[in-house]
């Protein structure tokens, strides 16, 4: 499994449209090879993000709940929390 992507089922809250957006453009990024995609493969790209995150949700509305949450925080919710802090 790709380190970059982040366990968001069993999240409280649960995973956020954002992070669920984040995880499926890292998924896309890593099976394509492509970091920022160009004109030619930039709506093939994007389609392929919003394709994976709706099968992604789908996936955690219909998964059973977690007995314990995943081991570490999404990164968008450890920026937020960083900001947070810092006023």
């Amino acid at each position: 499994m790709c380190r970059n992507i982040t366990e968001l089922r069993g999240l409280e809250p649960p995973a956020t449209e954002e992070e669920v957006e984040a995880a499926a453009r890292q998924y896309v990024r890593k099976v394509s090879g492509i970091r920022h995609p160009n004109a030619k493969v930039e709506e093939a790209f994007e389609a392929a993000v919003v394709e994976i995150a709706e099968a992604t949700s789908r996936l955690l509305a219909q998964c059973p709940p977690r007995r314990q949450p995943p081991m570490k925080e999404p990164p968008l919710r450890v920026i937020a929390a960083r900001k947070a802090a810092a006023g």
